[in-house]
């Protein structure tokens, strides 16, 4: 028998046995637990035989961590990371260093879920609502969210809320002017024309006012650089019933008078350059501002301040049923994902330089920028924008490819602007020097004279009446965090009142809560991947499109489709983007009147959003008992609407936990009706390697990296959702106005703002599939079944499992019915997953997709003994549950109700309660090794609806938290 040698690190798969939990001796005994022989035996009869894979997936086998580094390093080093003067929205930047360590590179925060749990969330809400605090006081506006997922979305987002809130004027049309991003533009292009809205591109000094439109769209400064008093302009618009957002520079703010001030309704932009890097185009937090009485129509989550049930303030996510759940079909956006690690980066920036540390930040980059100017104004090349705060634009005529040439061989990249056009933005890491080449680049000589020897008085170049003064960020937690040592301590302090995956297992249905890997993170920080502008040139970025081909390939390989777009930045983007490929397919053939999407009524509520915002009309098909889609109810809505279906969307497996047997009959039905099948891939994890959605009949399908492949959350974001597509739809995928997708016709949609979404991100999901290889992502899929197999056979004699498959067996998560007991003893799921919290768990996912459950989902990756440790939990929780039953606990005052319980309430000189302060605390004896607190009592949801207040509280209600927490 042969062996590996010893010699050949090659042969030694350490990281499949790192990333998936459970040991092989261990699978072997949960499948004979389950009754099967091995595990195998299962998967074989939970698996349809119909949708197995006939052939392996065509990937390399699995690497050691050591030999993907070395090839991700090789990558990178083919990338050319020049200084970027490009713009266009996109700066470099400094990230303070205690915020990279301690924030970016550290999964106490990039770990962590979206906190629809609050008071195990409390860490990052409290800087969430720091990000929402520092942008209602720089736009000037009444509101803001926690973020949004680029600039052009949040510019899309705001058309949409204009037409909705805009009761004055109910015209089609939307006017952009025509100095905003030529990105934004894009994407708002792409928006507007699925739902009908006329966008008119053009000057606004022409169109305000003088043409009907519901809303209009301003860039400040103008992406050429340009400084202008927006007041007339919003004046004139708003006499005319239009609406008015403004794009602006977040930078710039700090200067310029804000938007607010000057009448905008809508304020929107991007936080990057407030220390977080470009990254070839993301991730990054967009911000989204606007006036409190558009609070119900604004879209992304909002951060509020509510209380416990002790009256203590408490954070929350405001009216966190987001509108795609309420309204569904008649949503106005289907984003579910924010940016909220990035926010929190960009909250962290600010706070560590303080009001005046930032001023002095741009006032330093708009002095540069006076100095640029004046050198090129003595060479007799000056700017064409007179007023600015960091960008110029500069006629060059013939002289461009020259100018350009020359600054590239000085390590510095140029904006090309038409053909004789050069734009130049500057930032925080533009030095004198710098200048001093840029002025060389442009002329063609060295300056007599240094940019340091002219730093003389330069005049602000900003109009009097738009300077600003130190009106913002006046709040204490802007003003106390300067000492690195105190903003490093208050930065734990946050992570330590919240629970991620470096602390327990966060077992949430949906959202596969896997490993993310200290090796798959590395890549992100390399300055050749994070250093990069998302419009460099391509011949410096050979790295990047290496590694992007690469991707390309290895989720082919795993999705059995023919293409894939790597553009959409949230699942709700895929979403969005799979089925505007599906319209414009339909349309090239010539049947525009397909417009028709069939959902089920079990699907995630950004389902039939999505839908609504590429054009089609939604109609519902029902499922069985069972939780299947109804084959009846779907042949007969197929053929009813034959001549108009465009698509149906199923999540397979299915939304309810179970492989549905009659997916390729669903897919069949559809196809026979001249419509496409969008498999939503929020399950994937139960398919790679053993089925492929575009080999069983789907034509396109969206694939949330940030659940089967290993991005990690982010505390709500980052996410990634690129789609992968049958050849028929590949020609009709997103593009980019300024980086053109190769292959691609130039007038496809744009979905986001840059080219490849959030491009830095990605070597995330190549390092995880070339660590894992073919066999390794196989027997992932194949343990996160058996997993959650065994908690639901574990769980089963103590709570009904609510859907099964023929042979009994559940997908990769398994839904318990709470509802009988909650008839029988008055305890809901929400007291469930309220106690949870006591023994160091986050709850799994509430009441969908039926209310009153919980669906469970273990993913491959938690050990045998954490998947035994939940469900003691559980099994506990019952028995408690039956103490109440029973009569030997209170109805009311009981473990259950009353949690979660703070250390403030076990140490409290007084305890009320019917039950013990040990039962409180320590409901199994494992606790007493280690114990989380949470940091307050259970969130009083309706007070904090019905008070909603959204900016941060006064500084003494946190040091009277901190008190308590002590």
């Amino acid at each position: 028998m042969n062996h590996p040698s010893l010699l050949d690190l090659e042969f030694h798969q350490e990281f499949i046995r790192r990333h998936i939990g459970p040991t092989t001796e261990q699978q072997a005994e949960m499948a004979k637990i389950l009754g099967y022989d091995s595990l195998e035996a299962l998967i074989d009869a939970t698996v349809p035989e119909q949708i197995r894979r006939r052939e392996p997936m065509d990937l390399s086998g699995a690497r050691t961590e050591q030999t993907v580094i070395e090839r991700l390093r090789a990558m990178a080093n083919k990338n050319t990371v020049l200084k970027s003067y490009i713009g266009t929205g996109y700066h470099d930047t400094y990230t303070p260093a205690v915020v990279q360590r301690n924030v970016l590179e550290n999964p106490g925060w990039y770990t962590a879920y979206t906190p629809y749990q609050p008071e195990i969330s409390q860490g990052r809400l409290e800087a969430l609502l720091t990000f929402q605090q520092m942008i209602m006081d720089l736009t000037g506006m009444e509101l803001a969210n926690a973020s949004m997922l680029d600039e052009g979305t949040a510019a899309a987002e705001a058309m949409t809320l204009m037409q909705r809130v805009n009761k004055k004027n109910r015209s089609a049309a939307f006017i952009v002017a025509e100095d905003c991003h030529p990105q934004t533009i894009a994407v708002v292009k792409t928006r507007a024309e699925a739902l009908a809205i006329e966008v008119i591109i053009g000057d606004p000094e022409v169109l305000a006012g003088s043409t009907d439109a519901f809303g209009m769209l301003l860039q400040y400064p103008g992406t050429y650089g340009d400084v202008r008093d927006l007041q007339p302009l919003i004046d004139r618009a708003h006499a005319n019933n239009t609406l008015v957002t403004v794009a602006a520079d977040i930078m710039s703010l700090l200067l310029l008078k804000s938007p607010g001030s000057q009448g905008a309704d809508v304020v929107v932009g991007n936080s990057q350059r407030f220390g977080v890097p470009m990254g070839f185009g993301g991730p990054h937090a967009a911000f989204f501002a606007t006036r409190d009485a558009y609070k119900r129509s604004t879209p992304g989550r909002i951060i509020g301040v509510s209380v416990d049930r002790h009256g203590k303030e408490a954070l929350r996510m405001a009216m966190q049923t987001r509108e795609q759940h309420i309204r569904r079909e008649k949503a106005t956006s289907n984003i579910c994902t924010a940016q909220a690690l990035l926010s929190i980066m960009a909250a962290f920036y600010a706070m560590y330089h303080g009001p005046a540390g930032l001023r002095r930040i741009a006032e330093r980059t708009h002095r540069l920028a006076g100095l640029l100017a004046n050198g090129l104004s003595e060479a007799g090349l000056a700017p064409d924008n007179a007023h600015y705060f960091d960008t110029l634009t500069v006629t060059v005529g013939d002289r461009q490819q020259a100018i350009v040439a020359r600054a590239v061989a000085a390590g510095m990249n140029l904006r090309i602007i038409g053909s004789d056009r050069l734009g130049v933005a500057l930032d925080e890491t533009t030095r004198a020097e710098d200048v001093d080449q840029l002025l060389a680049a442009f002329t063609g000589t060295a300056a007599a004279h240094s940019c340091r020897e002219r730093d003389d008085d330069i005049a602000s170049a900003i109009p009097a009446d738009l300077q600003r003064q130190v009106d913002y960020l006046q709040h204490p937690l802007f003003n106390e965090y300067q000492s690195e040592t105190e903003m490093l301590r208050y930065m734990r302090r946050l992570e330590d009142k919240d629970i991620a995956l470096n602390r327990a297992m966060i077992p949430l249905g949906s959202c596969t809560m896997k490993l993310n890997a200290t090796t798959e993170m590395l890549p992100v920080t390399w300055p050749e991947f994070a250093g990069m502008h998302p419009f460099a040139p391509s011949d410096q970025t050979a790295g990047y499109q290496e590694m992007l081909a690469d991707l390309e390939h290895m989720l082919k390989e795993c999705t059995g489709y023919d293409a894939i777009s790597l553009q959409p930045n949230a699942g709700s983007q895929g979403e969005y983007a799979g089925l505007l490929a599906i319209r414009r397919y339909h349309r090239s053939r010539g049947d525009e009147q397909r417009d028709i999407c069939l959902i089920p009524s079990s699907a995630h509520g950004t389902n039939p959003a999505s839908a609504a915002l590429a054009g089609m009309r939604v109609v519902i098909v029902e499922c069985d008992s069972q939780g299947n889609v109804d084959l009846a109810d779907l042949t007969a809505k197929a053929q009813k609407h034959s001549t108009e279906l465009a698509a149906i969307m199923i999540t397979y497996p299915s939304t309810h936990g179970v492989f549905e047997e009659t997916v390729v009959e669903v897919c069949d039905i559809v196809h026979q009706h001249g419509g496409q099948v969008y498999v939503d891939g929020a399950n994937l994890n139960a398919l790679v390697g053993v089925a492929a959605p575009g080999k069983f009949g789907a034509d396109v399908s969206h694939l949330n990296l940030h659940k089967t492949f290993c991005i990690p959350h982010g505390g709500g974001g980052p996410g990634m959702g690129p789609i992968g597509v049958g050849a028929h739809l590949q020609p009709f995928l997103p593009t980019n106005p300024v980086v053109p997708v190769p292959g691609l016709a130039e007038d496809n949609d744009v979905i986001s703002a840059t080219p490849w979404g959030s491009a830095s991100i990605l070597p995330i999901s190549w390092a995880y599939i070339a660590l894992m290889g073919a066999e390794g992502l196989t027997l992932a899929t194949k343990v996160a079944i058996l997993s959650a197999n065994y908690m639901a056979h574990r769980l089963q004699d103590h709570y009904p499992i609510l859907y099964t498959g023929h042979n009994g067996t559940v997908a990769h998560e398994c839904i318990i019915d709470i509802r009988p007991l909650k008839e029988a003893s008055g305890i809901s799921e929400e007291d469930i997953a309220k106690r949870l919290m006591d023994f160091g768990f986050h709850a799994p996912t509430m009441s969908f997709p039926v209310a009153g459950t919980l669906m469970i989902e273990p993913t491959e990756s938690e050990s045998l003994a954490e998947l035994d440790r939940f469900c003691d939990a559980m099994i506990t929780i019952r028995e408690e549950i039956r103490a109440v039953q029973e009569g030997r606990l209170d109805a009311k005052d009981n473990p259950l109700c009353n949690a979660p319980h703070t250390l403030a309430d076990v140490t409290a000189d007084q305890w009320e309660h019917s039950y013990s302060r040990e039962q409180a605390a320590y409901p199994l004896p494992s606790l007493r090794r280690s114990k989380y607190w949470p940091p307050v009592n259970r969130v009083d949801n309706v007070y904090g609806d019905r008070n909603l207040m959204c900016s941060c509280p006064s500084i003494d209600s946190y040091r009277e938290l901190e008190v308590v927490l002590v």
